[in-house]
């Protein structure tokens, strides 16, 4: 996109490029998303930035109106194959909080220098500031919505020193931590006047789950209502008031969390609908991992998708047309642990569950019928040696076959298929919910070009409305 073309979604308050993009205010020295509902500025007075981090680093802080650090991920590292789109994958489930620039690098199968040269050379921003930017996120989050002692969120953001956590909330924010804090405790009292209330101790972390454009939440929550694992997940309620929770094995705890179906709409001064958001609730025993949670629900739910260039290009073919209208914003969801959709295909619904009874990590805490964690990969390879579900558990395990959010596809794809047991049906299937692909077709069968790159969100379509079985 050129400026002035980005120029114009600001003026328009564009939200379907929100995350696409970020400009910034020279003459205030603050960053907004373009759907921003500000006066628009002069247009000799704006600059763009494709990251948050690239427009921190110019020295612009984050709007308080329109935070811009809260919009859904942009779609395009959905899409992307690259080293760039690999790497934004992999910073956003916190690997370089984990592993630091090294581990990313080795992950991606480069130099340390080959991938801050092409992120910074694209992005404006290497891993580091990507990285920080996203902290100071889960600082914001962890701040207004918890009552951590600002110590422990300093850590828990993935910041190195408390000092360093100060610095970088005031340079993003314009505000120590502590006056973010009253800020929300004042919001949330103004709330209490018109009944909202506050949420009790001990309730979890409340998020906005963000998306942009129209959300088919039904169709989300009937597939993974069929899908559910007893003991790890469950829907539970009636169609449109339903709550989808699950159990969640992070890097450095366990997590519970609860999805509502029913989204929420934004909207601009004018009325004009932004897209909208689910609320969910998260219980963590470890706040280290709020952020690698949340991208994982993301990825989840497909929150980061651009429904608007899907529904644009599969809307103008003559058999999907018709479902694209009437299911605008249909979405492909993905996993929050590759085994998972895995281990349904080779041993069923059924089979799934069993395997969770005998080798499931029993919660320390149960609640209701969310009882274990999906087995590991290492534990399900030693309990079932032999066997399609034992070789793939034994691959994910030692590195063989890699379904993080990093991984290269085609490469990926390859190595699953060189495991016995595995056919191009299952591995297809395991490429769109495991490793995210957007334009999947499934094998031994023809389906038109003008549906990439959006073959799977094309396959989504056909299956909800029951013209396709497989």
């Amino acid at each position: 996109m050129d400026e002035d073309t980005g120029y114009e979604a600001v003026r328009s308050r564009d939200a379907r490029f929100d995350g696409a993009f970020f400009f910034a205010v020279e003459t205030t020295g603050i960053y907004c998303r373009p759907s921003c509902p500000a006066v628009t500025p002069k247009r000799r007075n704006v600059r763009f930035f494709p990251t948050a981090a690239a427009a921190q680093g110019s020295g612009f802080r984050a709007c308080r109106r329109c935070r811009p650090d809260a919009v859904p991920g942009s779609a395009e590292w959905n899409v992307r194959a690259d080293v760039v789109g690999r790497a934004m994958r992999l910073i956003a489930d916190g690997v370089v909080d984990r592993e630091g620039v090294a581990g990313l690098a080795a992950r991606l199968g480069y130099s340390a220098r080959q991938v801050q040269r092409q992120l910074t050379t694209e992005l404006g921003a290497g891993p580091v500031a990507l990285a920080r930017a996203q902290r100071a996120h889960t600082a914001r989050l962890l701040l207004q919505t918890t009552d951590l002692p600002v110590t422990e969120i300093a850590f828990a953001s993935g910041f190195a020193s408390v000092r360093q956590f100060n610095d970088t909330v005031r340079e993003v924010y314009a505000s120590t931590p502590t006056e973010l804090r009253a800020a929300a405790h004042r919001s949330r009292g103004t709330a209490r006047t018109r009944g909202a209330g506050r949420a009790t101790p001990g309730a979890g972390i409340p998020l906005r789950l963000a998306h942009r454009g129209p959300y088919q939440s039904g169709a989300v929550f009937d597939q993974l209502a069929r899908e559910a694992v007893a003991g790890v997940e469950e829907v539970c309620g009636a169609p449109g008031g339903r709550t989808y929770r699950r159990t969640l094995r992070l890097p450095y705890g366990t997590g519970l969390v609860a999805v509502e179906e029913r989204t929420r709409a934004s909207r601009t001064g004018a009325g004009t609908r932004l897209g909208g958001w689910l609320d969910a609730r998260l219980h963590l025993t470890d706040p280290r991992d709020l952020t690698t949670a949340v991208q994982r629900l993301r990825r989840l739910f497909d929150l980061d998708a651009d429904p608007y260039a899907v529904d644009e290009r599969l809307g103008a073919d003559p058999r999907l047309g018709p479902l694209v209208a009437a299911r605008p914003g249909l979405r492909s969801p993905g996993t929050v642990d590759p085994l998972e959709p895995a281990v349904r295909a080779l041993a069923g619904k059924e089979g799934a569950e069993e395997l969770v009874r005998r080798y499931g990590k029993l919660l320390d805490a149960p609640c209701g019928s969310l009882t274990h964690l999906f087995p590991e990969p290492a534990v399900l390879a030693e309990a079932e040696p032999g066997g399609p579900l034992g070789a793939l558990a034994a691959a994910l395990a030692d590195g063989t076959v890699r379904l993080d959010p990093g991984a290269d596809r085609d490469e990926a794809q390859e190595a699953l298929l060189a495991l016995p047991g595995m056919d191009p049906a299952t591995v297809a299937a395991m490429r769109v919910r495991a490793l995210g692909d957007p334009d999947v077709a499934p094998p031994g069968t023809e389906v038109p070009d003008g549906w990439r790159p959006w073959r799977s969100y094309a396959v989504q379509h056909l299956r909800v409305a029951g013209e396709w079985s497989r």
